[in-house]
C-alpha cells in the first residue's frame, strides 16, 4: 500500500529550524495522548513567516507551527494572533484548521507554539495551475473568491474579536506599519520604495466597512479538497486583523501582475488565461461583489491597493532577506523570496504612476 500523500510538501527539518522534540512531547502528551507514545517530525516547505512542521504517529498527523528562533521585529511571527483568529472563525463559513493545542510559555521549546488539526488536500504553489482541466481551475478560483467574500462578511465583533486590530485608518497605518518594517530590515536602500513612501499616504483611498482581514489571501495558503474545487482549509493568519476588505482583495490579484517565471512569487501576467480557464482580475472584482452584494470595487482604488500590496510585499521580502542575514529563514526559498523586494517597490511604483 503506498503512503498517504501529504498536505504540502515535507522535508527533514531544516538546519537552525528544530526545536527540542522531547520537550514539545512531554508537554504535548497529557493534552493529545494519542502523542504520548512520541511522534516523528518533518518540516513543511514553503512560507516565509513560522517554521510549520507534520507531526506523525502511526496513522495520524498534526501540525505544529512555532515562532522561529533568533532576533525578530517585534511586530511579526505572532503565534498567538493567530492562534485567537482561528479560534473565532471555528464553525463559520471559512474552513480553517482547529488549535488543537496552544503553549505561551517559551521555556519549553524555546518559542511559543501552537498544535493544529492537520487538514488533507491540495496546495497549489504555481497560480496557473498546471495539470488541471480549464474547467477545474475555473472551479478553484471562484472557490476561493468566494471564499474570502465569506470571509469579510463575518461578523468579527460576535466572533469575539473586538481589540483583535483597530478598525479605523487601516490602511493609513498600514502603510506606516510596512515602512518601519522596511526601514528596520534593509541593509540596501530602493529608491522605488522611497518613492512609494512619498506617495502612497498622499494618495489614500476612502475607507469601506471593516472586517476580517486575513493579510495574505492568496492560492497558496488554501488547501483545496481531494477530488474537489472545496476550500478546505484557510492557512497562515500571521498578518490577520480587523481592517480593510479591498486590502485582502487586491493582495489575491497581485499574481495578475506578477510574471509566470519568477522562481518565487510567481503569477499569471502575460499568461492565455481564457485558455487556462483562469478568471481575469475584473471577474474576480465582479464576482466578489456579487457575492458580497456590493458594487465594484473602482478600478482606481482597486490598482492603488495592488500597488501598496506590491510595496508590503517588497517590506516582507526585505525583512525575509534580514533573516536569511540572521541564519533564521524560515523557508528554503527564503533567498529567492528575499531578491524579489526591488522588483515588487519597482512594479508597485510603476503602477501608482499609472493613477498618477
Amino acid at each position: 500500500m503506498s503512503e498517504a500523500p501529504v498536505t504540502g510538501v515535507v522535508t527533514a527539518v531544516r538546519a537552525g529550524q528544530g526545536f527540542d522534540e522531547a520537550a514539545a512531547a512531554a508537554w504535548l502528551a497529557p493534552r493529545i495522548p494519542a502523542l504520548a507514545g512520541g511522534f516523528t517530525v518533518r518540516q513543511f516547505e514553503g512560507g516565509q513567516s513560522n517554521p510549520t512542521f507534520l507531526l506523525e504517529t502511526g496513522a495520524r498527523r498534526w501540525v505544529l507551527r512555532k515562532k522561529p528562533p533568533g532576533p525578530l521585529l517585534a511586530s511579526a511571527h505572532l503565534i498567538e494572533r493567530e492562534a485567537r483568529v482561528l479560534g473565532a472563525l471555528a464553525g463559520t463559513a471559512v474552513a480553517v484548521p482547529g488549535v488543537v493545542a496552544y503553549c505561551a510559555d517559551p521555556a519549553v521549546i524555546g518559542s511559543d507554539f501552537m498544535v493544529l488539526e492537520y487538514i488533507d488536500g491540495r496546495i497549489f504553489r504555481d497560480p496557473a495551475l498546471p495539470g488541471l482541466a480549464p474547467a477545474e481551475r475555473t472551479a478553484i478560483y471562484q472557490a476561493a473568491v468566494d471564499c474570502l467574500a465569506d470571509l469579510h462578511a463575518v461578523d468579527w465583533q460576535a466572533r469575539g474579536l473586538t481589540g483583535y486590530g483597530k478598525p479605523s485608518a487601516y490602511v493609513a497605518r498600514q502603510v506606516a506599519r510596512w515602512q518601519r518594517q522596511y526601514e528596520e530590515s534593509c541593509d540596501r536602500p530602493i529608491a522605488a520604495m522611497a518613492w512609494l513612501i512619498d506617495w502612497l499616504p498622499r494618495h489614500l483611498p476612502p475607507e469601506s466597512p471593516p472586517a476580517i482581514v486575513h493579510g495574505d489571501f492568496r492560492l497558496d495558503n488554501l488547501v483545496i479538497a481531494r477530488g474537489s474545487p472545496r476550500v478546505a482549509a484557510v492557512l497562515d493568519w500571521e498578518l490577520s486583523t480587523i481592517g480593510e476588505p479591498a486590502a485582502d482583495l487586491a493582495y489575491f490579484c497581485i499574481t495578475y501582475h506578477m510574471g509566470p517565471t519568477a522562481s518565487a512569487l510567481r503569477g499569471l501576467a502575460g499568461l492565455d488565461l481564457a485558455a487556462l480557464g483562469i478568471p481575469d482580475e475584473a471577474a474576480v472584482l465582479a464576482r466578489y461583489a456579487a457575492r458580497r452584494g456590493q458594487p465594484v470595487l473602482p478600478p482606481e482604488h482597486a490598482r492603488w491597493f495592488v500597488a501598496f500590496g506590491l510595496f508590503r510585499m517588497a517590506a516582507i521580502a526585505a525583512g525575509i532577506a534580514a533573516r536569511v542575514r540572521h541564519g533564521n529563514a524560515s523557508s528554503a526559498e527564503a533567498s529567492a523570496y528575499a531578491a524579489q523586494a526591488e522588483p515588487c517597490a519597482e512594479r508597485a511604483r510603476a503602477l501608482a504612476e499609472g493613477l498618477a
